[in-house]
């Protein structure tokens, strides 16, 4: 028998195979992991020190009396009016004006965002914090009367540190332990109610920080989903087969109450071990003694 071989579609089976498990790859990796590939070698690393610096910055030029907050302060209106330079100063407002809290603010900040970024990498790090930044922006053009801060903002990163380290323990008031996953509860809690009962600038915003976290973990979440779900079934189905076993048996003729339900079982004082018996053999039977 002879064997013919047609190289141009060997070739042909060869290419579309090679592009069809790079297409299953990129499916694979996703979106982000293909921007990361081509672009993680120009994102800035410890972003988070470059904002806290901004910030404090900018907070110390507010006591020196150099700055006003007004002229920091953010709001799609102050754009339109040709103030774009307000884009810029937005990540840099601090968080509050009371030097303790901020104090406080800045130090969580640099924890669960150095955190975040070595647990992701730098282009990652900076992606989420650039897609929470260019959401709220966003959404500020849908309410240009009113003023934005980066709270919002500045939430998402603790809800993503939450995520990612639900049993971390951390001092409220330094004082009182408690794990982060009970605080992102309150957190999500509040958004919740913003959501529900709130002014659409509330709500816009706090969507916006929402979208932001989602994009990023609506798969691991899903994941995770599926695998509670899956771990429920397992744990139904181990109950469901060990209710399924009897739990007397005749040592004689091997009746169970699953087969007998109306069967009397008794156990033997006499044998060695835990040995039951039904009715016809508790009195009718050799005693079981180890040897």
């Amino acid at each position: 028998m002879a064997f013919f071989q047609d190289n141009r579609s060997t070739e042909w089976t060869a290419g579309a195979c090679r592009a069809s498990n790079l297409g299953r790859k990129a499916e694979r990796m996703g979106i982000i992991d293909i921007l990361e590939k081509k672009l993680g070698r120009y994102a800035p690393a410890n972003i988070t020190l470059y904002l806290i610096a901004g910030q404090t910055l900018v907070y110390v030029l507010f006591m020196m009396g150099r700055l006003d907050p007004s002229q920091v302060a953010y709001s799609a209106d102050s754009v339109l009016r040709g103030e774009w330079w307000r884009l810029l100063s937005f990540p840099f407002d601090p968080p509050v004006r009371n030097l303790l809290f901020a104090f406080f603010a800045w130090y969580l900040f640099y924890l669960m965002g150095s955190a975040l970024e070595e647990h992701w990498g730098a282009f990652r790090y900076n992606l989420f914090l650039l897609t929470g930044y260019l959401l709220t922006v966003a959404v500020s053009f849908l309410i240009p009367g009113h003023f934005v801060t980066n709270a919002f903002l500045a939430g998402s990163v603790f809800l993503a540190f939450a995520f990612l380290f639900p049993d971390f323990q951390l001092l409220l008031f330094f004082v009182l332990p408690v794990r982060i996953k009970w605080l992102a509860l309150i957190t999500w809690l509040g958004y919740g109610y913003i959501i529900l009962t709130g002014g659409w600038a509330g709500r816009l915003l706090a969507l916006a920080s929402i979208g932001n976290f989602l994009l990023f973990f609506a798969r691991d979440i899903i994941v995770n989903l599926r695998y509670g779900r899956k771990q429920l079934s397992r744990r139904v189905s181990a109950s469901a087969r060990s209710n399924d076993k009897p739990f007397h048996r005749c040592t004689v003729c091997g009746i169970t109450d699953k087969t007998h339900p109306d069967m009397d079982f008794r156990y033997c004082p006499q044998c060695d071990g835990q040995h039951g018996y039904c009715r016809d053999h508790i009195f009718n039977h050799e005693h079981v003694k180890k040897s």
